[in-house]
């Protein structure tokens, strides 16, 4: 059997990485964009090969819309498909409004949503000639309800839970599934350096009290990609612990 492929966006680290190496245990390669020529790409390749999976590393910045259509073309030069599509690639900048400087909102609103488009743009059509398809969209629960310091962040995810339904309404016809994943409050390398306080604090938010994990959210991305969600198309599922109801 010809093997599945996912291309995942952001997948060099944190929650992308996790998702990455949740599709290679069941069998998919890889395609994993990075950004800094500091990414070790050797132990990244390693980790994939030990879960059996072929991995293709390309430099891409989200926000060039070619660099998007070269990475996808040396995808499908490589692989001949892409079944999954993963946007997963985002950034924050933080600031309350008064403060926020411009061009931090936009570069926010360049990877995080206009990223997302470009990457899209490139691989639907070739979902479209294969006749299926399932996309992804890593959203944020702060994307539903707002958060104070985060207008450019909240907006990004926002627009990606528009920008999900709408493909979702376009591309059902064409056997191409489209949802989002909207996480909560998830144990990264940024939330690890907070203090124990301000850890409680957000616990206290929680009802499961306690952050999730990066696998937490990559089992339900997965699960968005399997044949058992076959009915599941142009929804947000929460991953936050019972924060957001």
């Amino acid at each position: 059997m010809e093997r599945k492929v996912a291309l995942i966006t952001g997948g060099s680290r944190g929650i992308g990485k996790k998702v990455a190496e949740e599709f290679a245990k069941h069998g998919y390669d890889l395609v994993i964009n990075y950004v800094s020529d500091n990414t070790n790409l050797e132990e990244l390749e390693n980790d994939f090969k030990s879960l059996g999976a072929k991995a293709l590393f390309v430099k891409t910045d989200v926000t060039n819309f070619e660099d998007c259509s070269n990475m996808v073309n040396k995808a499908i030069e490589e692989y001949g498909r892409i079944d999954v599509l993963v946007n997963n690639a985002g950034i924050t900048k933080d600031s309350l409004l008064i403060r926020m400087k411009e061009e931090d909102f936009d570069k926010v609103i360049n990877i995080n949503l206009k990223g997302t488009f470009n990457v899209t743009k490139n691989v639907v059509p070739f979902m479209i000639k294969q006749k299926e398809g399932k996309i992804i969209n890593i959203s944020s629960v702060v994307g539903v309800v707002g958060n104070a310091g985060q207008a450019n962040y909240s907006a990004s995810k926002a627009g990606i839970i528009g920008f999900t339904k709408t493909l979702a309404k376009e591309l059902a016809s064409r056997n191409i599934r489209v949802n989002a994943v909207a996480p909560g409050f998830i144990q990264t390398d940024m939330t690890s350096v907070l203090k124990d306080s301000v850890k409680e604090n957000i616990n206290n938010q929680i009802p499961l009290k306690r952050m999730g994990t990066a696998e937490e959210v990559a089992n339900v991305v997965y699960f968005l990609a399997d044949d058992v969600s076959s009915y599941i198309t142009g929804q947000v599922i929460n991953v936050d612990g019972g924060m957001v109801m």
